[in-house]
């Protein structure tokens, strides 16, 4: 019997119409292609844009995006130090926007920051598009147990400009997120057939209220309201999302998970107690989910757009000056100054979740190695949609040339959106307003 004949993964099979499909993976492949690591994704947002100190304040050396090169490398600003250890594994991106952004609303900008969507005047039920982590979810979650983890400081979903989410479905309605360190925990390693019969009691009982109200409304004649069926619909995309984590799970139920230490976890944290300790353990429940392949695409919103939410006194409890949104305003250097530190506080809780994805191995390299993450703010200081500050972390074995300050010209941000997809094998041919992909040596192809 001749040698078995090893295929390569990108064969493809010609359709009559020309279509090109993709081979299944098949054991002819060989193991190594059989075993891929996944490929994930992980957006995070923080508000209010990013300390860029004005130069007659003189603490440039204080300024979120890298200051001159030295032998042809950037070099790293006080409030971005802590990430140095993983220069090669970062780029920094400059002259990023979203093209609708100067025509709305700058609140606006944590809605549209995944999206790129949010119209100045939206008609009913057309305000937003989907996000970028649900387009992930989509192509990934028939790999996983849970098509994606949506996380947010405060939970739920909030409102328009005022967004307690930074997450859209296909739909563009928004996806309510979760806060709770243990409901997450609960949610991604507890799964048996008791709690989800019990989840299953009450999602029907939730239904059934719906249906009640919606046939009480219609028997007496009336119709509601615009903000009260703007509340229901809301109400109704919780419920279907719930059901289809629900159905998710009950498919992956008899398939063990990856045996992890989760000792170290403190799941009574909350955002009220130690800022620190809260976004650990958050970003500890991120990169667990991602070794133990439970979920391929996360977005956790770290803070609110105009001073809304916990995390806007989480300055003051950090001993600076002022709550976040009042130090983004700031225009004296001591306000600069503490905006920046506040800056640092968060890189230094970036630092340790990248350094998470790099403790935990894949077969071919680190967690770390096969994930994108995306780090960055809606709005540069003071709410300019300019220049957005926005961080690239990871994905080494997915073609991304790390160790670059991009400074190219002003670029739209949804063109960096499909270059991620891209990246991660997903062949969209546009996202959002995109004109292309992004041609520079960071997003080189695998």
């Amino acid at each position: 019997m001749p040698d078995t004949v090893k295929l390569n993964r990108r064969s493809v099979l010609k359709g009559l119409a020309g279509v090109a499909l993709a081979l299944p993976v098949l054991e002819v492949m060989g193991e190594k292609v059989t075993q891929r690591a996944p490929r994930r994704f992980c957006a995070l947002y923080t508000a209010n844009g990013m300390s860029l100190p004005e130069s007659g304040n003189e603490i440039d050396e204080w300024s979120w995006f890298p200051r001159s090169e030295t032998d042809g490398e950037f070099v790293f600003g006080k409030s971005t130090e802590p990430l140095s250890p993983f220069r090669r594994q970062l780029s920094f991106m400059g002259g990023l926007y979203h093209g609708n952004g100067p025509k709305n609303d700058p609140h606006l900008c944590s809605d549209m920051w995944l999206t790129g969507a949010p119209l100045q005047d939206p008609k009913p039920g057309r305000y937003n598009s989907v996000g970028l982590d649900q387009v992930v979810a989509l192509h990934t979650r028939q790999y996983c147990r849970r098509p994606s983890l949506v996380l947010s400081i405060d939970a739920g979903t909030g409102y328009m400009s005022r967004t307690g989410t930074i997450s859209y479905d296909l739909e563009g309605k928004p996806i309510p997120a979760e806060n709770s360190p243990r409901r997450v925990f609960d949610t991604l390693f507890r799964g048996d057939r008791t709690s989800l019969e019990s989840r299953r009691g009450q999602l029907n009982r939730r239904m059934k209220l719906v249906d009640a109200v919606l046939e009480n409304a219609k028997s007496l004649d009336r119709t509601l309201g615009r903000s009260d069926r703007e509340k229901m619909d809301q109400y109704l995309t919780s419920l279907n999302e719930f059901e289809s984590r629900l159905i998710a799970s009950e498919k992956w139920l008899d398939v063990p998970l990856k045996k992890q230490d989760t000792s170290h976890l403190n799941l009574d944290a909350t955002p009220a107690d130690e800022p620190e300790d809260y976004y650990r353990t958050m970003f500890d429940l991120i990169a667990l989910a991602f070794d133990a392949d439970i979920t391929r695409s996360v977005a956790f919103m770290l803070s609110r757009e105009d001073g809304m939410g916990i995390s806007d006194t989480f300055p003051l409890k950090l001993g600076l000056s002022k709550t976040h949104h009042f130090l983004s305003h700031a225009k004296d250097k001591t306000g600069q100054l503490d905006f920046a530190k506040y800056d640092l506080f968060l890189n230094e809780q970036l630092a340790y979740f990248l350094g998470r994805l790099q403790q935990y191995q894949d077969i071919d390299g680190s967690v770390l190695d096969n994930s994108i993450v995306l780090y960055g703010s809606g709005a540069s200081t003071t709410h300019y949609s300019k220049n957005l500050p926005t961080l690239i972390a990871g994905g080494a074995n997915m073609g991304l040339k790390h160790g670059q300050y991009r400074r190219g010209s002003e670029t739209l941000m949804s063109n960096l959106y499909l270059s991620i997809l891209h990246s991660m094998g997903i062949e969209e041919s546009a996202f959002a307003d995109s004109t292309g992909t992004l041609q520079d040596s960071i997003f080189s192809r695998v």
